[in-house]
């Protein structure tokens, strides 16, 4: 496998080409103007500055809802909300049945820490093993997102982003928030109202892929009902994830969730803080398309310097942990 020799992209991502000293088209593209300056993260913070001070206080319930899995990102973000906007927050957590236990212990403790409102969505285990399963063994999800995540986290992201969004209405919530790292996901998009046609496109989509399975009452109650499209069509919310663009140091990150009593987990792999699952997943995904499911976000984040190409080698390089897969596989029957 050759790798970029600026950032981590191996010869199998799609698409992808080098030039003669080696480095790939990714790497030359940003060069050109789509990197995220200092002064362009700085826009960003005054634009939310000035959403906050716009929708807070005015919902009857919460100013945000944040989707929180217990993990260190989404944790930063929990934190930076409460302590640098002081908003009325609702975490909702998704629980895929995966989640390590010191994950759990995290999301207790900061959300006590913290003061902050935090519920649970869970599916009957049937029906989430045998969505993990078919996962598994297919792509049920166009190709252009299976650049970004595998098949079996792209499932639980959908339910999750669904949920928050639903909930976001339902509540008159004004801002969805998410934990995703600078690498997850464009600056451009950092602060975006979501539009109703838009969703419906998108959520379209995800009604054709995810299968029905076993009796399930619902099977899609993260999916808006399309009457929900007229009855809140001016009440959609902005969709922020503010990590892409304030400083982002993973070390200096950990530290201060370890102040508020976060810890690190030991039993998952170098891509997630949260979740037993993700190493069968990646597993999965690099045995069938050939490359890593999180490289191209770890890619992103050794272009913009916020991680070292060595650093960024070790996250997805670094063979899964045998004993986790094995223990996936175990819980799936597969």
């Amino acid at each position: 496998m050759h790798l970029c020799s600026r950032c981590i992209l191996p010869d199998t991502f799609p698409p992808i080409q080098f030039d003669e000293a080696g480095v790939c088209n990714h790497c030359r593209q940003e060069e050109k103007g789509v990197e995220e300056s200092s002064a362009k993260k700085e826009k960003y913070r005054q634009r939310l500055d000035e959403l906050v001070r716009k929708v807070k206080g005015e919902a009857p319930s919460y100013d945000v809802i944040m989707a929180y899995s217990g993990g260190k990102d989404s944790s930063y973000t929990l934190k930076m909300l409460k302590e640098r906007y002081d908003l009325r927050i609702l975490a909702i957590t998704f629980d895929n049945h995966f989640i390590a236990p010191v994950a759990w212990d995290n999301i207790r403790k900061i959300a006590d820490h913290l003061a902050i409102d935090q519920i649970n969505f869970r599916y009957p285990w049937p029906y989430m093993k045998e969505l993990f399963r078919v996962t598994f063994q297919k792509d049920i999800f166009p190709a252009s997102t299976l650049l970004r995540a595998s098949s079996m986290c792209t499932a639980c992201i959908s339910i999750v982003k669904g949920l928050v969004l639903k909930t976001a209405l339902e509540m008159s919530i004004p801002l969805a928030a998410f934990g995703w790292s600078p690498g997850q996901a464009p600056i451009q998009s950092a602060i975006m109202k979501t539009m109703p046609a838009s969703i419906y496109r998108n959520q379209a989509v995800l009604r054709k892929a995810f299968p029905s399975l076993g009796k399930h009452h619902n099977p899609h109650p993260f999916l808006l009902p399309d009457k929900y499209y007229e009855d809140f069509k001016d009440c959609f919310p902005h969709n922020i994830h503010p990590l892409a663009f304030f400083d982002y140091d993973e070390n200096k990150i950990k530290s201060q969730l370890e102040g508020l009593g976060w810890k690190a987990p030991r039993d998952t792999d170098t891509n997630s803080t949260n979740c037993l699952l993700n190493a069968l997943a990646n597993e999965n995904h690099i045995q069938r398309h050939r490359f890593h499911p999180y490289v191209q976000e770890i890619a992103n984040m050794v272009r913009r310097g916020v991680m070292s190409r060595e650093e960024g080698i070790e996250k997805i390089y670094t063979p899964q942990n045998p004993e986790m897969v094995r223990y996936a596989r175990e819980r799936l029957d597969l």
